[in-house]
């Protein structure tokens, strides 16, 4: 493959990445936990990013609870585990409700919902839907990499003999350890974050710690949704 077909293929692939809602939506998060971060719950340039880019993503999330809805009504793999199951369906409950009360939230920033002690009454209820749904999260990732541990070492003995890592079967399910090893981690810190966001503790988890979270569970979910990189074509 030539420079310019290479430098092709990776713009296609930019293309293809900022063309997702739910990828510009990560980034403008990112720009808003980082403006947080900076700002420190202090007034200035960096609130007003941070205040202006929360409500512009309100818009990439409108009638996205539908996803997690679709979700909850869905038949789950067999032979998962029933608490796991449930912990499943809680998570998708909860992250449809507060996706769904968001709209409220938006119509009452944007001044077509008059009522603004409800529309902020209603925007802690989103919060602490999210709140539970991350815990939620963190749970069913616990349980999943237990699984997968037991399927791993199962295989490692079943390939005692040979070299595990030409084993296509294994090395799916070290990938997919490592990417539910990556969700659990940032599940555990939009916990974080939600807490913050409702000043549940203040004084341990400041603006300033909010911000560097929730930039950080940012970055996790741009890398998450990046495309297959394309493989080179050998000749």
């Amino acid at each position: 493959m030539s420079t310019l077909d290479a430098t092709r293929a990776e713009l296609a692939l930019a293309v293809l990445y900022l063309n997702k809602a739910e990828a510009r939506d990560k980034i403008c998060r990112a720009i808003q936990y980082g403006s947080k971060f900076l700002s420190n719950g202090q007034p200035g340039a960096a609130q007003n990013v941070d205040k202006t880019t929360s409500l512009a993503r309100k818009v990439f999330r409108l009638f996205k609870f539908v996803n997690d809805l679709h979700g909850l009504i869905s038949p789950t793999a067999r032979g998962t585990p029933l608490p796991l199951v449930l912990l499943g369906k809680s998570k998708n409950a909860l992250l449809s409700t507060f996706l769904f009360l968001d709209q409220i939230v938006w119509l009452g920033r944007t001044g077509i919902y008059k009522n603004k002690e409800r529309a902020e009454l209603i925007g802690r209820i989103s919060l602490y839907c999210w709140m539970g749904s991350s815990v939620c999260t963190t749970l069913v990732e616990v349980g999943e990499l237990g699984r997968l541990s037991g399927q791993i070492k199962k295989l490692e003995k079943d390939l005692k003999t040979g070299d595990k890592y030409q084993n296509e079967a294994y090395r799916a399910k070290l990938k997919k350890s490592n990417e539910r090893s990556l969700a659990l981690v940032k599940a555990a810190m939009d916990t974080v974050v939600a807490i913050g966001l409702l000043q549940l503790a203040p004084k341990k988890i400041t603006p300033r710690v909010t911000g560097a979270l929730g930039f950080t569970t940012s970055l996790i979910s741009c890398y998450q949704l990046l495309p297959a990189p394309v493989k080179a074509k050998t000749s």
